[in-house]
């Protein structure tokens, strides 16, 4: 489960085991951009704009090594899109952040109650065991892993 060399093909199956419906994944878009932009208003609190950078731009090298091209330019809009939309907002007090992360996970474990088709994943369990590693590898692949899902693969 090593994030700078994942195999996105294989995240992506794993995570169409849970997450197969187009409005369980539409709910994930949702709550990643909201949990993406409280994680920019952190980040731009403690150092600014160059902050964000600092943090973004390791972040696409690491995606890029290993997402599809496609998958990747799709990503480059949907950062640029939350880029802008975080520019124009107003700023809030720091606090309000961790507030508005609690918030998007608990909406996203929501669309859970809606959306509960579900498939075996016992092919994924041993490889992929829940914990820290997991978590920080799902963190850095889910966004790409929705967009590959409502972009190119609402068949699959």
């Amino acid at each position: 489960m090593n994030p700078l060399r994942a195999n996105f093909a294989e995240l992506y199956q794993r995570h169409l085991c849970r997450h197969s419906q187009f409005g369980l994944n539409v709910n994930h878009l949702i709550a990643v951009a909201g949990t993406y932009l409280a994680l920019f208003g952190i980040v731009y609190w403690l150092g600014g704009w160059w902050a964000l950078a600092a943090v973004t731009v390791p972040y696409l090298a690491v995606l890029a090594a290993n997402v599809p091209p496609r998958v990747f330019a799709v990503l480059l809009v949907a950062v640029a899109a939350l880029f802008g939309l975080f520019a124009v907002l107003p700023d809030l007090p720091v606090w309000v952040y961790p507030i508005v992360i609690v918030v998007c996970h608990q909406f996203q474990l929501w669309g859970h109650k809606f959306y509960v088709i579900e498939r075996d994943m016992t092919e994924f369990n041993q490889k992929y065991k829940k914990g820290p590693a997991l978590f920080v590898l799902l963190s850095l692949y889910e966004l790409p892993i929705l967009l590959n899902y409502l972009v190119f693969g609402r068949r699959d």
